[in-house]
């Protein structure tokens, strides 16, 4: 298998992690989202993912997959030891919830082309950018505590990592880049310190990634 990557994408940070938990082995495919005006957008890698996002994967069964939580259920269907959701329905249906929180209403609205639109086309500045940013990550992390409950973890959702850890290590990674308070999340820590705990999501995090040189 060969991953479209790039060290800071929290998407393809995802993924890396559901590979590491799987044990799978696989290729980068840097591509740098901000040298030569991002490589995302050449001819060659928008032919295999239109969106010009990362992560894309390719593997023997030709057709490039977009979209990190649709790679990682491929992932989770094709090798399904050790499982990344629930086999109750609730439960499966409260880790997607969680996850999807997070892919869908946190991240889309913090990701690098907004930020570079709300910098080059809408003209505001960094404190201006940054505040945005804080918004919507207490917004989204508020959400998210309160969604686990009265779990006891120690992760998100019992005593393995899911799908919903998978996605939260990221989210909390990016918070920190950003300097954004985290004291008010006391579930979200705890979970992600058990996670940390485990090589495969210390091994997939940015400042050990090749092209974070």
């Amino acid at each position: 298998m060969k991953l479209s990557t790039y060290f800071r994408s929290s998407a393809a940070w995802r993924v890396r992690i559901a590979l590491g938990l799987k044990g799978l082995a696989w290729t980068p495919d840097f591509i740098h989202l901000t040298r030569c005006g991002g490589e995302q957008h050449s001819a060659s890698y928008r032919a295999k993912n239109p969106t010009q996002l990362v992560p894309t994967l390719e593997t023997d069964a030709g057709t490039p997959i977009a979209q990190s939580l649709a790679i990682i259920e491929y992932l989770d269907e094709t090798h399904p030891a050790p499982p990344l959701l629930p086999k109750e329905p609730v439960a499966r249906a409260r880790v997607r919830a969680f996850a999807l929180t997070i892919a869908c209403d946190i991240h889309p609205l913090n990701n690098l082309r907004v930020l570079q639109y709300l910098e080059r086309t809408l003209g505001q500045d960094k404190a201006a950018r940054d505040a945005w940013y804080a918004h919507w990550i207490a917004e989204g992390l508020g959400a998210l505590e309160a969604m686990l409950g009265a779990e006891t973890g120690p992760f998100c959702f019992g005593a393995v990592p899911t799908l919903a850890d998978i996605c939260l290590i990221p989210q909390l990674g990016n918070a920190r880049r950003f300097a954004c308070p985290l004291d008010a999340y006391p579930k979200l820590l705890r979970a992600e310190a058990a996670a940390l705990a485990l090589p495969a999501f210390r091994d997939a995090a940015p400042d050990r990634q090749p092209d974070a040189a």
